[in-house]
């Protein structure tokens, strides 16, 4: 069955997308042998779970499994591996990339890049999450203005049976609910 015809199908791959970003995890590409202790400054930083990356086409392997908060790549792997460069960022998802040559930069640097943008992520998320409520809001509020009125209008039909009035004063009392959750002015 296709997924989009599924609800179930539909609500695993939302709640999974969800938890994947609730449990953040930042990808280490590197070469370097100090790799992992690198990756436990990383994480004593930024308070996620840091999962290291030895080359571009692991690192490629790794993004297309799991999703990430942010990619630190290492330059020197950017230079080795140029023809791999334009398929790592497609990717990336929704990671957002750090990039640091690790020969020049020391781990406090890296690490304040990344918290860095870490920081511009997370207000970039929220301000999306602020942008798509606004927009559902305003879509919804000439849905709601016009249920509420066909509610109005129904009602005011002469002889109504009671059972149809009934219906019609439910759903005329769910949109009015519906208007105040939403923050909707009618």
């Amino acid at each position: 069955m296709e997924s989009w015809r599924n609800p179930l199908v539909i609500r695993r791959k939302v709640i999974g997308r969800r938890r994947a970003l609730e449990q953040s995890m930042i990808l280490l590409i590197t070469s370097l042998a100090q790799a992992q202790d690198c990756a436990r400054a990383l994480q004593e930083t930024s308070g996620e779970p840091v999962e290291v990356a030895a080359s571009l086409r692991e690192a490629m392997a790794r993004l297309q499994a799991h999703e990430f908060s942010a990619a630190v790549i290492d330059q020197l792997l950017l230079d080795a591996e140029p023809d791999d460069v334009e398929t790592i960022l497609k990717h990336m998802g929704t990671a957002v990339p750090v990039y640091s040559n690790f020969a020049i930069h020391g781990i406090e640097r890296v690490s304040r890049e990344l918290r860095s943008a870490l920081h511009r992520r997370k207000r970039e998320l929220q301000a999306a999450r602020r942008e798509a409520e606004q927009t559902l809001r305003s879509e919804l509020k000439d849905t709601i203005t016009a249920l509420l009125l066909s509610c109005e209008l129904a009602l005011d039909v002469p002889n109504l049976p009671l059972f149809a009035e009934t219906k019609m004063r439910a759903v005329d009392a769910l949109a009015k609910e519906m208007r105040t959750k939403l923050g909707v002015e009618g």
